[in-house]
């Protein structure tokens, strides 16, 4: 699939940064609620006093609730508007935006470079504490509560079950005619000085729902109330679990995503499309 920029415009990659509490997710929805894509596609439209939309394409689309450090967006510009506005665009940007979204960097993308299909990783963590008096009241909106101890050495011992390339189907959501498998590269949980318990998840890409269900499970784990095998069982049944727990949105942020050289954009693009099987596995 051809993902070459039109003639005439000028690819432009965005990293950006955002509080998820009061949007509903990245993508624009017709209902007219308030989301990240909206936000920032008006925010442009305004600042380049454009007639129409230009629309952002999205490292990782975040649910409704879930905070963003590290995101990467790229927009398609007509170069006569980005050669206008280049020098003042994140200022403008900044002075249009709302305060719980901001752009930290706009610049020319290279060639091949596709914001969605060439990253290699996303890498996100979810924060939780176990602390008897709750959450640190200014932490709240980026922690979860959980009331009951963790033990983090057998949330890490039940974590190394399921990294790998497996199908994914019983901790995603499963959307119609999207593939469920994906290449866990790191799962772990570490206890900082003040409680936190952090869990840092990287994968190729994620399905929906995918982080916060291997979280929820791996707190049952923490908690005592499953076995250490029993995610790896769950993950092994390749069927969706009602025991397995979605987690709040809130406690979860995409931290970075990672690219390879700009030589190797183009070819990651064009693999990043391709539906995957694993080993083994029939046709259709």
């Amino acid at each position: 699939m051809s993902d070459e920029v039109e003639p005439g415009f000028v690819r432009v990659r965005l990293d950006l940064s955002y509080d998820g509490k009061d949007f509903s997710g990245w993508a624009k929805q017709r209902s007219g609620l308030r989301t990240v894509q909206g936000e920032i596609e008006a925010a442009l439209r305004t600042v380049t006093r454009s007639s129409e939309t230009y629309e952002l394409t999205v490292a990782g689309r975040t649910d409704s609730g879930v905070h963003a450090r590290g995101q990467v967006a790229h927009v398609d510009l007509p170069a006569g508007v980005w050669a206008e506005h280049e020098e003042k665009l994140l200022r403008r940007l900044a002075g249009r935006l709302s305060h719980d979204v901001r752009v930290w960097k706009v610049a020319e993308a290279p060639a091949g470079f596709n914001a969605r299909f060439s990253a290699v990783w996303r890498r996100y963590a979810y924060r939780v504490t176990d602390h008897v008096g709750g959450v640190d009241p200014l932490l709240r909106g980026h922690v979860l509560w959980h009331d009951w101890p963790l033990d983090v050495d057998a949330m890490n011992e039940a974590s190394r079950a399921l990294l790998g390339e497996h199908d994914f189907a019983a901790y995603c959501k499963k959307r119609e005619g999207a593939t469920t498998i994906r290449t866990l590269q790191q799962l772990s949980w570490e206890r900082d000085a003040s409680g936190v318990v952090t869990a840092t998840v990287k994968a190729d890409a994620f399905c929906h729902n995918m982080v916060r269900s291997l979280v929820g499970a791996l707190l049952f784990v923490g908690d005592g109330h499953r076995p250490v095998d029993w995610p790896g069982k769950v993950l092994a049944a390749r069927v969706r679990d009602s025991a397995v727990h979605v987690v709040r949105p809130h406690g979860l942020t995409l931290e970075e995503v990672g690219y390879p050289a700009d030589s190797e954009l183009a070819a990651r693009n064009r693999e990043a499309r391709n539906k995957r099987t694993l080993p083994g596995a029939g046709c259709c």
